[in-house]
């Protein structure tokens, strides 16, 4: 479905006033959220800024859908499109944290990793 027949599904591409169908804010800032949120999760190291932010996004897209309920309003798509990059931010995030906290919990694997950068202090000191 493209966006120019998004209107059309819901009141038209005008309201009643006769004035064009606008985006709701919420739903072009839950888009805006959404992409923020991978992009800082992606990063690992903005990980836990990005989770936050995927938690807002999903507020926003949910508010956006129901926006998007009303007459003269449109942006459901975009909307859905926030919606689903918060939550793959959100997860992702989560799996992050999981799994470095499992890392740094692991005794051995820790131990590793330090024998790892002692390793390499040792190669860069030569």
């Amino acid at each position: 479905m493209t966006a120019y027949s998004e209107p059309a599904r819901g009141a038209g591409a005008s309201n009643r006033a006769g004035t064009a169908a606008k985006t709701s804010a919420a739903a072009a800032l839950a888009l805006v959220f959404g992409v923020s949120a991978l992009f800082s999760v992606l990063t690992a190291i903005l990980a836990w800024i990005g989770v936050v932010l995927a938690i807002v996004g999903i507020v926003l897209g949910i508010v956006g859908l129901r926006m998007a309920k009303r007459p003269g309003v449109t942006g459901r798509g975009v909307a859905t499109g926030g919606l689903v990059l918060s939550v793959i931010a959100l997860l992702l995030g989560l799996a992050l944290g999981a799994g470095i906290t499992t890392f740094l919990n692991n005794e051995d694997a820790v131990d590793r990793l330090q024998q790892q950068v002692d390793d390499l202090r040792d190669r860069l000191g030569r």
